[in-house]
């Protein structure tokens, strides 16, 4: 293979850059104005989620003293550590700005944020009367004088760091003392409080500044002559670090290393820049806030994560139109599903299709008298899961039960160890996992008695079987009765419980065994068709590419003339376009309404294509370390379904990034008619449906 100097893109930073495509959407003036905030909000709730993860993983290696050549793309970690404060310090900053421009467009819709000095006399009543009868009863606040210990922050939690100055009255020299308090903002208030509307006009004033108005009803036992609030925040490592304790259950295990996230390290201090340096001062010191620690100055808000429930106000105009999410073509929800299923295999498209189909699908089974059995896998449930519910009633009807439930989904370990209790005190058999292995897979198959004996019926899928996310996430989920593959998911759940004995696959390409195997494999035929001179071409759709082996394969299929196109959502460390090692390789993201999660590869195989949907992505993790499972999709009705909707993504001129070495996030423009994919999409299913 052609070597350039920089092949890759180092992952961290390809994560931020996908994280500003977010940010663009909120800057950008054809979403609507509350949507925008929203937009806002995801972008600092990744921003969360990247240094609890992320941030933190690469400064456990700073902190073992080790180059991260091997993990990281030749960077040390301090200096990435450094690189990435600088870029979240400016997107920080740019996020302010679009913050600020947001304001004055809602200002010119009638709806006004008042800060605590705003408030006019009835508003002044309004707060006062909130305050006393909801937030002061939630108030947690601290005296930092009075400790000895400086209390733990919460990384969920956003504080104000209160300075007094108090002068006392009978000090003839008129010396002054300063005392320090923390406020921590309570989480069981909405963030956003509305005001009564007057003439018309939305008023809403943040809880933040709420508190403020009230400091001196909260301090009102001290003789100061001037109090000031700041909001501060940190943000604390949340990998988990599971015990050996062989006398503890997984279930337990997991429970403690949840538990104990709650005092790992901080690995992010993020601050109001207006803060007074003695307070700042004060704080990084009790705090022990080191030079590895990220320190953010920010603006007057944190936890800017809220904005993503920022409430509607009624103001349908200032929000995307809903979409009534459709049925699919030929699969009633009258009457059986799986009369349907055992004549052909059918594809639900989220959000574009409804997700009933999976509820209706679990429902059915549980009350036909002829199932005898059925297995599920569980990553992400939604909260007052429907899906665990059908589970339930399934048990309690005689059918013998499996799940495999995955303790380890990160930040739902906790809700997925009360669905798992839940689901074991009513009689379903639970697996936890395999033993170094997370179950990232989405598959079920149950089993029925029917006249020719014992048939199987299932479905697989490229996302979580969650019908709250189902309504913003886009995913794949297959129904079919195709034997040899529901065989062979059957034996994945027998790997679930005999983990020593590897299975054989004909037509799952399963994780952590044969992933990478099968995909060079396929990309290998792609490369002889290219050198002979045959049409050769992948088409490939994932949420984030970052497997070095993966990547350098493609590299060589585009030195062999394979055409490739690839719509990476997130990160990409591949880098297209380099003449002599990825010039017939295009990439683009997709950042809009929906969140892309499919995950989707087509080979053209001499004019035969072949095509899978898979939970995995090309990550190292995906194929070495979790157990997924791709599956062929064989009806050629549905893979014509398929290549039109990835066709109508590869055409978007409106939402699209190009993926380039300059990682600039440049929207894909062209002179041909604007098509945004996402709306196009629904357009195509609902002329599917009316044909």
């Amino acid at each position: 293979m052609i070597k350039a100097k920089n092949q890759y893109i180092n992952r961290e930073i390809s994560w931020l850059r996908f994280n500003e495509r977010v940010l663009q959407e909120s800057a950008d003036k054809d979403v609507p104005l509350i949507e925008r905030l929203r937009f806002l909000g995801i972008f600092s709730n990744n921003l969360d989620e990247f240094f609890k993860v992320r941030y933190a993983t690469v400064k456990r290696i700073f902190d073992a003293g080790k180059s991260v050549k091997s993990v990281l793309g030749g960077d040390v970690a301090k200096d990435l550590l450094a690189e990435i404060t600088e870029i979240v310090i400016r997107q920080q900053t740019e996020s302010l700005e679009i913050l600020r421009d947001i304001e004055d467009e809602l200002e010119s819709q009638n709806i006004h944020i008042l800060q605590e000095n705003e408030l006019d006399e009835s508003q002044q009543v309004f707060v006062k009367d909130y305050f006393i009868r909801n937030v002061s009863p939630q108030l947690m606040t601290i005296i930092l004088d009075d400790v000895t210990q400086f209390p733990m922050l919460k990384d969920t939690a956003a504080y104000l760091a209160v300075k007094m100055v108090i002068v006392n009255p009978e000090d003839l020299k008129q010396r002054r003392e300063l005392r320090y308090a923390l406020i921590e903002i309570p989480k069981g208030i909405e963030r956003f409080v509305e005001l009564p509307k007057e003439n018309g006009k939305s008023y809403i004033i943040l809880l933040d500044d709420l508190i403020r108005y009230c400091l001196r009803h909260i301090f009102n036992m001290f003789n100061y002559e001037s109090i000031s609030a700041h909001m501060i925040k940190i943000t604390r490592d949340a990998e988990l670090d599971i015990d050996n304790d062989l006398s503890k259950s997984f279930i337990e295990k997991i429970s403690s290393s949840v538990e104990h996230r709650k005092i790992s390290d901080p690995v992010r201090f993020v601050y109001d820049k207006s803060i007074e340096k003695d307070t700042l001062k004060f704080l990084k010191e009790k705090m022990a806030i080191e030079d590895a620690d990220s320190v953010i100055p920010g603006g007057r808000y944190h936890n800017r994560r809220d904005y993503m429930s920022f409430p509607s106000l009624g103001r349908q105009d200032l929000l995307y139109e809903k979409i009534n999410a459709l049925p699919v073509v030929g699969l009633s929800m009258e009457g059986s599903l799986l009369e349907k299923i055992a004549e052909k295999d059918y594809l639900q498209y989220t959000p574009y299709h409804t997700f009933a189909y999976v509820l209706k699908f679990l429902r059915e089974a549980a009350l036909d008298p002829k199932v005898r059995t059925i297995k599920l896998t569980v990553y992400r449930l939604a909260n007052n899961s429907q899906v665990a519910t059908a589970l339930i009633n399934a048990a309690k009807n005689g059918k013998k039960v499996t799940v495999q439930i995955e303790l380890q989904a990160r930040f739902d370990e906790q809700a997925n160890i009360v669905y798992a209790e839940e689901m074991q005190s009513e009689g379903v058999k639970l697996i936890f996992g395999v033993p170094g292995l997370k179950v990232h897979s989405k598959i079920c198959v149950i089993e029925r008695e029917e006249n020719e004996g014992t048939k199987r019926y299932g479905f697989v899928s490229t996302g979580n079987f969650n019908e709250s996310t189902a309504k913003i996430y886009t995913d794949y989920t297959l129904f079919t009765a195709h034997a040899p593959i529901l065989k062979e998911l059957n034996k994945v759940f027998d790997f679930f419980e005999t983990t020593y004995k590897i299975k054989k696959f004909k037509h799952l390409i399963v994780s952590p065994h044969y992933t990478e195997s099968k995909f060079k494999k396929l990309i290998n035929e792609e490369i002889a068709n290219a050198i002979t001179g045959k049409e050769a071409f992948i088409k490939i759709k994932m949420n984030s590419f970052t497997s070095y082996k993966m990547i350098d394969k493609l590299y060589v299929a585009s030195q062999a003339g394979v055409k490739i196109q690839l719509i990476i959502r997130g990160v990409c460390c591949l880098i297209p376009g380099i003449k002599g090692l990825s010039e017939n390789i295009k990439a683009i993201s997709i950042v809009d309404k929906f969140l892309e999660h499919p995950r989707l590869f087509v080979f053209c195989n001499g004019g035969d294509t072949k095509m899978y949907i898979s939970s995995a992505d090309f990550m190292t993790r995906n194929i070495e370390n979790r157990l997924e499972v791709g599956c062929p999709i064989y009806d050629e009705d549905i893979k014509k379904e398929i290549l039109d909707t990835f066709e109508i993504a590869w055409s978007d001129n409106v939402k699209a990034r190009v993926f380039n070495e300059e990682q600039d996030n440049a929207y894909l423009r062209n002179d041909k008619p604007k098509i945004r994919s996402q709306f196009a999409t629904y357009d195509y299913y609902l002329d599917k449906m009316n044909k």
